[in-house]
């Protein structure tokens, strides 16, 4: 038998890479917004307030069923119940921008992320994202507007892929990318459920990152991650003796 490393690494980005700078409430309704004014210029009148509350009707039923419909589908749906009939993509697509405009200026990096991604990557580790999120484009832009893209093999969204974390289906794909299975890599991330327990479900390795984790009792007594850190900087040291024992 002989012991090596584990070679893939999936990281969770909100609260794992990086973080809000505050609270989300006035940068939501800013966003929202901009949204509606944008949908004005094409002569679509919506209450932002609308856009809202069916939002968080989104966000109960993808807690549910662990499958994303997207923004840009909420939005066009709304604007074909409120009589609008088919709205271009290119009108809905131009609105959802000017919301992620502002909210995009709500995050930032957490201060160890770029050395710590950027030590994994010379150390030969293959690195890549696995974000729930409603909105592919709004990620992409993200990652590549903090330079992270240049570490990372690719970046998958629920957006994109439909299912969100701890969904299976979510794993599968993630690895896809690579070929590579789940003995073999190790998930990082802030959230109990969707994160560790996801990556339990698809049998991968598991790291949580605390310091930002927002979790029940519930949830700390029915979920115990592999490995438990506070800072992403901890990590290079603790991977290096995460290894997987061949025949």
């Amino acid at each position: 038998m002989r012991a090596t490393r584990c070679n893939f690494l999936l990281f969770d980005l909100g609260n794992t890479l990086m973080h809000a700078r505050g609270d989300w409430e006035e940068i939501h309704s800013r966003g929202d917004q901009a949204l509606t004014e944008n949908l004005s210029r094409y002569n679509v009148k919506l209450d932002s307030r609308l856009f809202r509350e069916r939002l968080h009707a989104y966000y109960l039923q993808r807690d549910k069923d662990f499958q994303e419909t997207t923004y840009h589908f909420v939005l066009d749906e709304l604007l074909t119940e409120m009589g609008y009939g088919e709205v271009p993509d290119s009108i809905v697509r131009s609105a959802l921008d000017a919301m992620y405009s502002i909210t995009q200026t709500n995050w930032m990096l957490e201060t160890d992320t770029r050395e710590t991604i950027s030590q994994l990557h010379v150390l030969g580790y293959r690195l890549g994202i696995l974000s729930n999120a409603g909105d592919d484009k709004d990620v992409q832009q993200l990652v590549h507007g903090f330079g992270l893209d240049l570490f990372f093999d690719f970046v998958l969204t629920s957006a994109k892929c439909f299912y969100r974390k701890p969904h299976p289906r979510a794993f599968e794909l993630a690895l896809a990318h690579w070929n590579a299975p789940p003995q073999e890599a190790v998930m990082i991330g802030d959230s109990l459920e969707a994160d560790i327990q996801g990556a339990q479900i698809s049998k991968l390795r598991n790291v949580w990152i605390k310091r930002r984790a927002h979790y029940t009792n519930e949830q700390m007594q029915k979920i115990l991650p592999e490995i438990t850190i506070q800072q992403l900087s901890e990590l290079p040291s603790i991977l290096a003796n995460l290894t997987i024992v061949r025949q």
